[in-house]
């Protein structure tokens, strides 16, 4: 079983949008029993409180189901724990890296996984709640998708200096389309 932790500042939007997010179209795929999927903050702000109810609503509008998800923190244990940490924003991975000991192998952004890297805007701030449902659905999506070639050995990607993800095999690259 593989392991992956999303990263946000509070983990009550950005992150547990991807946390349940990913676990459905894991699902769907018929691969869940192949995932650990969690997610985590990099503050200690949030910790106990549940999934913002904005979130909350938006994943129920399209069926799914984030209940019983509280923020918990980042530890530097979880460096050992998952084989990979997803930040969504610049920030999130400064403190990523810095809560980790300064180990940064597994730690990459969301939107690396997209044909539009960047940062996945914070909806506590911007509001736009929608703009954030779609870089966290295109983010997983290409998570999966490379996820998926790389376990069926067609990964694109002729990097090997990665962290091995799945055993004897090279992680996916962080950028799709990267040769």
């Amino acid at each position: 079983m593989k392991k992956i932790l999303f990263v946000c500042h509070g983990n009550i939007c950005r992150s547990p949008m991807a946390e349940y997010v990913m676990k459905d179209m894991v699902k769907k795929a018929g691969m869940e029993g192949l995932f650990q999927i969690e997610s985590a903050a990099t503050s200690t702000e949030e910790i106990g409180n549940p999934v913002y109810p904005q979130v909350r609503r938006l994943l129920a509008a399209h069926g799914i189901d984030c209940s019983g998800k509280t923020a918990r923190q980042l530890k530097n244990s979880d460096y050992g724990h998952y084989d990979l940490l997803i930040g969504m924003d610049q920030a999130n991975l400064r403190s990523m890296y810095h809560i980790c000991g300064g180990r940064g192998d597994k730690l990459h952004l969301l939107m690396e996984y997209t044909d539009r890297p960047g940062e996945v805007a914070d909806p506590w701030y911007t509001r736009d709640f929608e703009a954030t449902w779609r870089d966290v659905n295109d983010g997983c999506r290409g998570l999966l998708t490379q996820l998926r070639e790389h376990m069926e050995g067609t990964q694109p990607c002729g990097q090997t200096d990665k962290m091995q993800f799945f055993e004897n095999k090279p992680m996916p690259c962080p950028r799709m389309g990267e040769k």
